[in-house]
């Protein structure tokens, strides 16, 4: 039932309030929450909570929905993403109920006397109008993933070395079955048990095209966010489930995995033969591989270019050279900042330097094709970066996609 017109102002007229006491929400809802249910915790990224990312990113949405009752197309991606993200971690119907209760509480303790009891119901309305959108497309969702609706055992079957700290992993059914197709650009979540700890889950984007007896993920080691001064070097919040892929796993061991989801991807459904533009960055390159590899087999046609940043080595470098030699339809441009003695201008390199599109000419980003698909991916300010030079060159948004794995936003600002 829709708020009446009393409702919608009640709690606009708190949202401000609240959005000023966000962070001191979030650390009385997550503390209350997590303290009365612990099991909650296998479904938090616990890296996350620390840095307050996942915290800040729950409030945006809510407050974000309040702000926006009335013009509720404009959050739908944020929601496909938000929705995407819940399945592939199993989150259920009764998850809502939880979080709903704990929430308005923490928002009556941040408002005070302010919290009236019509403020109170005002605000439970407006949650659950939130909740039963997201229960209804993630139903839908899980609907769309028929027999594989939670987490299935998958075993390594094969490790490699790409290069530095970036190792692919080829994951194979344990139950031999035939894999469901996914869209090229789409992540699985991996769940593990952290020794002495809870359950984890992180979500690695694919880097193969479909293949039926196998996935295959590529994951680069996280060393958390390094702290430094004259003496020593340290590192904060390492990732747990990326060092734990690289340096408990082995082949045989066994993951447990979740069916494909995201909404980052290329629509294969459309025989849309307009060109293709892959913008990506370190480990970014991932989800390209992708994109690139079900082009190449689907739509050898089809014009491409990847456009690629990166310290010193490629991920995947003789397979994304083996893929130009093969067909004149796929153009690369690289940007390095570390040049060793083995590189070769124009062959494993073309810029030493950071990425900058300014750099390359229209036609190599195919500017000027009114239709032309841009995908991004790689750390948020390169993403935003890109975004924003594309954007300033007359590419409408609505042509621009960047893999985003938080519930938040990219801001981009022109001007």
């Amino acid at each position: 039932m829709a708020l009446t017109y009393q409702q919608t102002r009640l709690v606009r007229d708190t949202v401000m309030a609240l959005k000023e006491h966000g962070e001191r929400i979030t650390s009385i809802f997550y503390k209350n929450m997590l303290t009365d249910h612990p099991e909650l915790n296998n479904y938090f990224n616990s890296v996350n909570q620390k840095n307050g990312r996942q915290p800040r990113a729950l409030t945006a949405v809510i407050l974000g929905f309040a702000s926006n009752i009335n013009h509720l197309s404009e959050l739908v991606p944020k929601f496909e993403r938000m929705c995407n993200k819940h399945c592939s971690l199993g989150i259920q119907p009764e998850h809502y109920e939880v979080v709903g209760k704990y929430l308005i509480q923490a928002f009556g303790e941040v408002l005070g006397p302010a919290m009236t009891p019509e403020v109170q119901t005002a605000w439970t309305k407006a949650y659950w109008m939130l909740a039963k959108m997201l229960i209804g497309r993630e139903a839908q969702l899980y609907r769309d993933f028929e027999s594989w609706p939670s987490w299935r055992p998958f075993k390594i079957d094969r490790i490699v070395n790409e290069c530095d700290d970036l190792y692919t992993f080829y994951l194979v059914p344990q139950d031999g079955k035939r894999l469901p197709k996914f869209l090229p650009g789409q992540y699985i979540s991996v769940q593990i048990q952290v020794p002495g700890g809870n359950l984890q889950s992180r979500q690695y984007s694919l880097s193969e095209a479909w293949r039926e007896d196998y996935y295959r993920i590529t994951v680069r080691r996280d060393e958390g966010t390094v702290y430094s001064n004259s003496v020593s070097k340290s590192f904060f919040n390492p990732g747990i489930v990326s060092n734990y892929l690289i340096d408990q796993t082995t082949v045989g061991s066994i993951l447990k995995v979740s069916h494909p989801a995201g909404e980052f991807f290329l629509d294969v459904h459309n025989t849309s033969t307009v060109p293709l533009v892959l913008i990506s960055a370190g480990v970014g390159v991932t989800p390209m591989v992708s994109i690139a590899n079900t082009v190449m087999e689907s739509q050898p046609g089809r014009q491409i270019a990847w456009v690629h940043g990166c310290r010193k080595h490629i991920p995947f470098e003789e397979h994304i050279r083996a893929l130009r030699k093969k067909n004149s339809n796929f153009q690369t441009k690289i940007f390095k900042t570390v040049i060793n003695s083995t590189d070769r201008p124009g062959e494993t390199y073309d810029y030493n330097e950071r990425m900058d599109l300014a750099k390359l000419k229209p036609e190599e980003l195919h500017l000027q094709h009114g239709g032309t698909e841009y995908f991004i991916c790689g750390p948020e300010q390169f993403m935003i970066n890109q975004k924003l030079y594309l954007l300033q060159q007359g590419v409408s948004a609505s042509r621009i996609k960047c893999e985003i794995f938080t519930t938040g936003d990219l801001v981009t600002k022109q001007g």
